[in-house]
Order: C-alpha cells, then structure tokens, then sequence
C-alpha cells in the first residue's frame, strides 16, 4: 500500500512539472533581489561562495563531474568546470534542457544573462570580471552532453550514459525536494543519485529548508517535502554518505519575494561510503 501511495505520488509530480515555465522560474529566482551581487546576504552570493569553497578545497577533484536536475540553470558548475574535464548536465524536462543547450550552443534566446554569474565567480577565483568570457568558453568546451535523468528510478540515467566506474563528484542544487512527493522519496532519490557516483565520491547538495511549495510558473504551484537540518542529515546517512560539511542560509526577510515559502536553503558536502 506505502509503495502504491509512493508511485501515485511520483506520478503526480511529474504531472506537476509538465507546466513548468523556465523563463518565469529564472525571473523568479535568479535576478534581483535573490540575486543581487552587491549584497553579502543575497542568496545567489551565498551559493555561488559555498561551491567554489568545496571546489576549490582540493579534496574534490577527478575526470567527470554530473549536475543532477539542472534545471535551466548553469551556477551550480561555474566552479566546478575548472576542476573537471568533462560535465554532464542533466534534467527530467526537455523544456529546461532545451534552455541549457541555447546557452551551450551561444545560439542566442536565452532566458537570462548568465555574464554577471560567470563574472561574480571569476572574483572568486581571484580572476579579473573581465575573465569571464575565458570561463564562458571553458563552461562550453568541458560540458559534454546535457541527458534525461528520472532520480525516482532505480537507475536514473539510461545505460551507457555515463562510466561503469560513475563520476567522481555529483552536485545537485534545488532538485530532489522539489521533486519527492514525502521525505522518504526524496531519500530514496539520494540512494539513487549515489550509485552514479563511485565510491569516496563527493556529493554537492543545495536545497531548500522549509519549504512546502514553489511557484513553477505563472499560477503553477509546485509541491515540496519540507525538510529540517536533522531530516536532511538523517537522509544522508541512510542513502550511504558521510557528512563532511552542513551550512544554513536564513532568508532575510526581502529575499521572501512570494514565489515560495521557503525559509532557509542548505548546503551539504559529503562523500560516499
């Protein structure tokens, strides 16, 4: 019966994202006052810092790095493109991965600007703004593919898309609460996500804390576990990781801009057992 419950609710999810709208969701999340460059305590600030700290720590490092649930968006890799050879983007939407493949191609029609991410990150690299045309360009040549991914699957990823050995690092930001029905889905998704990574592989895991929905759209109102620090270690641990590292962002209360109730975000490095 509990499994029945968990593929009815999987089930409704996916209905859920089929109205998904890329533009409004970036507009929503991804310009001011989210992401505001000038202010420390803007969310996207916060995330962009927290990934090229673990990037750049120098403990994660290999050939293949994977973005589980891209979504459209490209910070997630910013820094982590000058780790790793090869990147795989990944999305269960063909609308989003379209957007990333826009970008990728510099075909023109992209739904946002991402020069002021490339910028923000290249001072963090201690590089001059201006640099940002080199990583742009780095993004584009290490980014081999953009691929369907299903994290509800046992296997998430069709066969041969990636190495029998798996990535060496996995990073996944916003994704699998936002697209678990219940907690124990979502942890389900973490042990799924695990056996692409091989073993003493990192994982990089951005998501939100107490959050119930998110607008995915105009009028589209998306569904999402509301997770607590404790739950999301406790998950962890269960799907075969070890803690290395847990931050939480609190929501100032301008960055509750209406189109979620989200009130912290979460960031996790961890390595596979």
């Amino acid at each position: 019966m509990a499994e029945k419950r968990a593929e009815d609710g999987v089930a409704a999810m996916a209905a859920c994202y089929q109205r998904f709208d890329p533009a409004a969701y970036l507009q929503y999340n991804y310009t001011p006052p989210r992401a505001d460059f000038q202010r420390q305590d803007s969310i996207v600030p916060w995330k962009l810092a927290r990934l090229h700290r673990a990037f750049t720590e120098g403990d994660v490092s290999g050939e293949l790095l994977i973005d589980i649930g891209s979504g459209p968006t490209l910070y997630q890799v910013l820094s982590g493109c000058e780790v790793f050879n090869q990147v795989l983007l990944t999305d269960f939407l063909e609308v989003n991965r379209q957007e990333l493949r826009r970008w990728l191609k510099d075909e023109g029609g992209c739904k946002l600007d991402w020069t002021p991410y490339l910028q923000y990150v290249c001072k963090l690299e201690g590089r001059r703004p201006s640099a940002w045309t080199e990583k742009a360009a780095n993004l584009r040549k290490v980014v081999k593919d953009i691929l369907p991914i299903d994290v509800h699957c046992p296997q998430p990823m069709a066969p041969g898309a990636i190495p029998p050995a798996g990535a060496d690092c996995l990073v996944s930001c916003f994704c699998l609460e936002s697209v678990s029905p219940d907690l124990l889905s979502f942890t389900r998704a973490l042990g799924h996500i695990g056996k692409l990574l091989r073993a003493g592989g990192h994982l990089l895991l951005i998501g939100a804390l107490g959050e119930s929905y998110y607008l995915g759209g105009p009028g589209v109102k998306i569904p999402v576990v509301p997770l607590n620090e404790a739950q999301v270690c406790a998950s962890l641990k269960e799907s075969g990781y070890t803690l290395i590292r847990l931050e939480v962002y609190t929501l100032p209360q301008d960055m509750r801009v209406g189109v979620d109730d989200v009130t912290g975000v979460f960031f996790v490095k961890a390595k596979k057992d």
